[in-house]
């Protein structure tokens, strides 16, 4: 396989809050995990190398020599134009179909594909060979006649279609002379016509999303940036039980080489504040409300308010971490994994990222379902817990593996359960209560201005430190103004962040830490650190430099729009789970800072 042939993170996201799949620069389909998205990758190629017959869905265009893609307006219903030599030419129109249907969501563990030629006389190959069980071999299948089935392991799909059936099973080409239409969903029969079916499905798909970009609350700059990292947080929440997943995939490196390679396919407290603080911004409070569904689930299950870090979409706490050694990995850099024993690990900042998002059910009069006081009652089991464990050594927001100190992140958000605790409690007249919670976020916050704060001697001020046991810097402290901890114009923050920028940046990029880890010594920048930069430069004033630096890691998202978690910043080159919910959350929030106003053209 050539240089150019290697899997890249040049990919187009599709989804329908059930299933996603990401398309290559080529038009296949490379991933796709069913019936969920953490189950099993039926669509694998992505993962396994070089070995590209094997999990994979694409049309092959006899000649080809171009394909180019594009997203149909405020959609991830995605156009892949294929070109040939002679001037032959298909459009490949890809959707999960999503829409309301008989009062409720449709949205079936399906993916829909219409080839249509456009110019000359098109001949394709449709080569569609999904795997099982993480990639031990090829689904067996069984035909009909409209119909091929693939035994997929546990699940079993059926493709539908009014393509020749014997010509896909024995990988022939033909000619399309007509649209043609596949739908690979439930093994089950299609009923209806085919083809009126299918394009009304890609039509009610297409108006949903249209309908819901609608209303949201974008910036006057950047729109079509955000309303794209906007479609795609959506895509990462599973809509049966409203949990957001950090990452559509699995396993691809953080860098080259560095097995650090995780299994993002699951609903982390943290990331999932993150992305919901994001599209809460813009207005789409029906994730949010999701979600919050979602929070109040695994509050209810929690002992004694003890929350884990992460959780599956279902909201089931073990994840055991295997790896799948069918797989060869990404580029062949495996281990490829499945599960996070991250599970495990004990990180409290998980604590305020409960409490925070469901606060605004007790003030946000919108919402279909506001907080009650019974809600308030379980919250304060984790405000609990958040009071006891503030001083506790955790695992941190970065997940060590090895070691365990108080790290300063965790604590501030401690600190911000119990203070938005007290606003709680304020706001629905439990004066008693609302004593209790400031007292003890004052009490927090004594106990960090103290033991977080280091001196680097009278003549250079001080910063504070990452943990309170150690000295070294953490791009997460960046985060203390946005969690109202400080304001911008605070001293110690102003050191601090000078601090940060002197030793964690590079360029035009931004580390999360220099220290060296469980596995060494981070090789690439944290995009989402490099964003809170950004925002850090705005709110001190240096906005000239904050759009520069907005301006650049835009130039470094994928032609989809979307970024990865991590970029080389001497290459530039994207790294890291994709698309990670962070980096895009990191885009909405700067576009959203760095806007000009809309009464400049209202």
């Amino acid at each position: 396989m050539s240089e150019q042939q290697l899997p890249d993170l040049e990919l187009w996201p599709i989804g329908n809050c059930q299933v996603s799949g990401l398309i290559d620069r080529t038009g296949a389909l490379v991933w796709g995990c069913v019936p969920r998205v953490d189950g099993d990758p039926t669509f694998s190629a992505l993962l396994n190398d070089d070995q590209r017959d094997a999990g994979i869905w694409r049309f092959e265009l006899e000649g080809q020599i171009s394909a180019r893609q594009e997203y149909i307006r405020n959609t991830p219903n995605l156009v892949t134009t294929l070109e040939a030599r002679d001037g032959s030419a298909v459009e490949v129109l890809d959707f999960c179909p999503r829409f309301e249907r008989s009062g409720r969501m449709y949205r079936p563990v399906a993916y829909v594909r219409i080839v249509r030629p456009i110019a000359g006389n098109p001949r394709i190959k449709v080569v569609l060979a999904p795997t099982k069980n993480y990639g031990a071999g090829l689904a067996e299948t069984t035909s009909g006649t409209n119909h091929i089935r693939y035994l997929a392991g546990n699940h079993t799909l059926r493709l539908s279609t009014d393509a020749p059936i014997g010509y896909i099973m024995e990988g022939r080409t033909f000619r399309v002379e007509e649209d043609t239409h596949f739908f690979l969903g439930p093994d089950e029969p299609f009923v209806g016509n085919l083809r009126e079916r299918v394009r009304s499905m890609e039509q009610g798909t297409r108006k949903y999303w249209q309908t819901w970009v609608r209303g949201l609350h974008i910036p006057l700059e950047w729109q079509e940036e955000v309303i794209r990292c906007a479609i795609s947080l959506k895509l990462c929440q599973h809509e049966e039980t409203g949990a957001i997943v950090a990452a559509l995939t699995t396993s691809i490196p953080e860098a080259a080489h560095s097995e650090r390679n995780w299994d993002y396919r699951y609903c982390w407290i943290r990331d999932s504040y993150y992305t919901i603080q994001a599209l809460n911004r813009l207005g789409a409070l029906d994730v949010m409300e999701k979600y919050l569904a979602y929070l109040r689930n695994i509050v209810d299950g929690a002992k004694g308010g003890q929350i884990q870090p992460l959780y599956s979409v279902m909201g089931e706490s073990e994840l055991d971490e295997t790896t799948a050694s069918y797989l060869a990995g990404y580029r062949g850099m495996g281990p490829v994994r499945r599960g996070n024993a991250a599970y495990k690990q004990v990180q409290y900042d998980c604590y305020g990222q409960i409490v925070l998002p469901s606060v605004q059910a007790f003030f946000d009069r919108r919402l279909l379902r506001p907080a009650t006081e019974h809600d308030f009652e379980n919250l304060e089991q984790v405000g609990k817990m958040a009071w006891a464990m503030h001083d506790q050594p955790d695992a941190g927001l970065w997940e060590f593996r090895t070691r365990q100190e108080v790290h300063t992140y965790s604590a501030v958000m401690c600190w911000a359960a119990c203070d938005r605790l007290a606003n709680v409690a304020e706001h629905i007249g439990k004066a008693d209560r609302a004593k209790v919670w400031r007292e003890r976020a004052d009490a927090i916050r004594a106990k960090i201005e103290e033991e977080a704060w280091v001196e680097n001697g009278s003549d250079m001020g001080g910063h504070y430190g990452a943990s309170f046991e150690s000295d070294y810097l953490d791009a997460s402290l960046l985060q203390m103004i946005e969690l109202r901890f400080l304001s911008p114009d605070n001293e110690r923050f102003q050191q601090t962040f000078a601090a940060v920028e002197k030793h964690l940046r590079r360029g035009d990029h931004m580390l999360r830490y220099a220290a060296e880890d469980d596995f060494g010594a981070p090789e690439t920048a944290f995009n989402v650190c490099t964003f809170w930069l950004i925002e850090a430069l705005h709110l001190a004033g240096r906005d000239e430099e904050a759009r520069a630096l907005f301006s650049t890691m835009l130039s470094h998202t994928t032609q989809s729009g979307l970024l990865s978690e991590d970029l080389d910043y001497e290459t530039g080159e994207l790294w890291g789970n994709f698309p990670q919910t962070y980096s895009l959350v990191g885009v909405i929030n700067c576009a959203g800072l760095l806007s000009k106003p809309w009464s400049e053209v209202r």
